[in-house]
């Protein structure tokens, strides 16, 4: 049995500025992104000002849905007593549906702007998006946050937090870095390679993530202001199902077939 080793949240002190590990790792994915979008920018057309503009945009649509998701479906009633933290995201508490939202928004209004294909982009944000899935999870480790259910004291693994309780619980938090990181990149890079029409490869994602928070849930402990909901699941399971949904259907229909490196969109 292990002991979270209460990791300090801020990485960096500078005078009166504080930098969270949470926000580095933040940092750290949309960096990532910026490179394997550049590398893919004949893709799409863009040129490397133009990559700089769709990760300015996604940053804004990530950060301003994520964290208004989180505001609205956890903890409505905290924000609105407290609305001045709603700006604190450096203190945690993101919602992943709430960014996918922000980042589809602004990915409408980026495709619109540049005359490109909505789903040709999803696709291309789809093989990245992992990557930042994977650095906020562990940034949620950093922060001691979204811990798991109890757990049987004999698993190898299990982990006690202090700062919670003496029970032992499962990491969920390196759970959902694993398989929403490591394991869904896989699946997006090997099963998009056989998907042949534009949307798929987003399908593939949001199906897979969909799927693998679904089963993930069911290992991390609700939140205690809401609790389990509808027939016993929890908030993040029930917004997952949609995910899966949509996944599959864009999986069957698809659009046109998609275009291939060295192809690029015709749009400045």
């Amino acid at each position: 049995m292990l002991v979270y080793p209460e990791i300090d949240p801020i990485a960096l002190t500078v005078g009166p500025v504080q930098v969270h590990w949470y926000g580095i790792m933040y940092l750290l994915g949309f960096g990532i992104g910026w490179g394997f979008l550049l590398c893919r920018r004949g893709t799409l057309g863009l040129s490397p000002e133009g990559v700089g503009d769709l990760v300015f945009a996604a940053i804004i649509g990530v950060i301003a849905g994520g964290r208004l998701g989180y505001v609205l479906f956890y903890q409505p009633g905290y924000y609105l007593q407290r609305p001045l933290e709603i700006a604190a995201v450096w203190d945690g508490g993101m919602s992943f549906h709430g960014g996918l939202v922000g980042l589809v928004l602004a990915g409408v209004w980026f495709a619109r702007w540049r005359g490109l294909r909505l789903l040709d982009l999803a696709d291309q944000l789809s093989r990245i998006a992992p990557v930042g899935l994977g650095l906020g999870r562990i940034g949620n480790f950093i922060n001691g946050e979204l811990w798991g259910r109890p757990a049987d004291p004999e698993l190898p693994w299990a982990m006690v937090f202090p700062h919670v309780d003496s029970l032992p619980r499962h990491p969920s938090q390196l759970y959902e870095a694993l398989l929403e990181g490591l394991v869904l990149f896989l699946l997006v890079w090997l099963g998009g390679r056989r998907l042949h029409r534009c949307g798929q490869t987003f399908g593939l994602f949001l199906a897979g993530y969909g799927a693998i928070r679904f089963a993930v849930e069911y290992f991390r402990a609700p939140d205690p202001q809401l609790g389990l909901l509808v027939a016993g699941l929890s908030m993040g399971q029930l917004l997952s199902v949609p995910l899966v949904g949509i996944g599959l259907w864009l999986l069957w229909r698809g659009g046109d077939p998609a275009r291939q490196e060295g192809h690029p969109s015709s749009s400045p």
